[in-house]
């Protein structure tokens, strides 16, 4: 939905050059998104047809209940630390996002808004721990839809510069040199840029 990026932003990367850090994050998605989620669904489909009729046949339980269903009971002791520690770390990579981002847009008002943020995100942990299961998915997936949509849109507007830096490395590649990026050579970016974020072109 766009968050990783982030993380992939601040990332250092062999051979010097953004297109790398890009086809690393291409694999994470194509890890978590095919070969996990597929697994998941696999997992929950070859429970057979009993499990999915069943009253709790929705959620993390559903999950649960049809690893245990092929492992034993171990199975949804595994989901359930496996849950808990993926969530834990969501919280505090997307925190870790979102103060980042404060800090940017508030300027010299960074303290006091990232203040008022820490509580805020404090309080929608305790709303999150209380609230139903069925409120916490919309909220979620209304949430997750507006990200959707602004990333799309970001991902547009950015795709003449991104074509520009895979050409760029692709020519690089080819040439037989470890492809380095030269903010210089691309004249939207030279201004943009962090002199210190990138190695000069050899």
């Amino acid at each position: 939905m766009g968050s990783a990026p982030k993380a992939a932003a601040t990332a250092s990367t062999r051979p010097d050059h953004p297109a790398a850090q890009g086809f690393i994050q291409m694999l994470g998605v194509f890890l978590d998104t095919l070969v996990i989620c597929t697994a998941t669904a696999a997992i929950i489909i070859m429970a057979g047809p009993e499990l999915l009729a069943g009253e709790n046949s929705n959620g993390i339980q559903l999950t649960q209940m049809a690893l245990s269903s092929h492992v034993g009971d171990w199975g949804g002791m595994f989901v359930a630390i496996a849950i808990l520690l993926f969530a834990f770390t969501s919280v505090i990579a997307n925190y870790s996002y979102g103060e980042s981002n404060i800090e940017y847009l508030a300027g010299r008002r960074a303290p006091v808004a990232v203040m008022i943020y820490r509580f805020a995100v404090l309080g929608m942990i305790m709303v999150g721990s209380l609230a139903s299961l069925g409120a916490i998915w919309n909220f979620a997936d209304l949430s997750m839809g507006m990200m959707a949509i602004i990333n799309l849109v970001a991902i547009l507007l950015l795709s003449p510069i991104a074509f520009a830096l895979f050409k760029d490395y692709d020519t690089q590649l080819k040439a037989g040199k470890e492809p380095v990026f030269d903010p210089s050579q691309f004249p939207k970016l030279a201004k943009k840029v962090d002199p210190k974020a990138w190695p000069k072109q050899k």
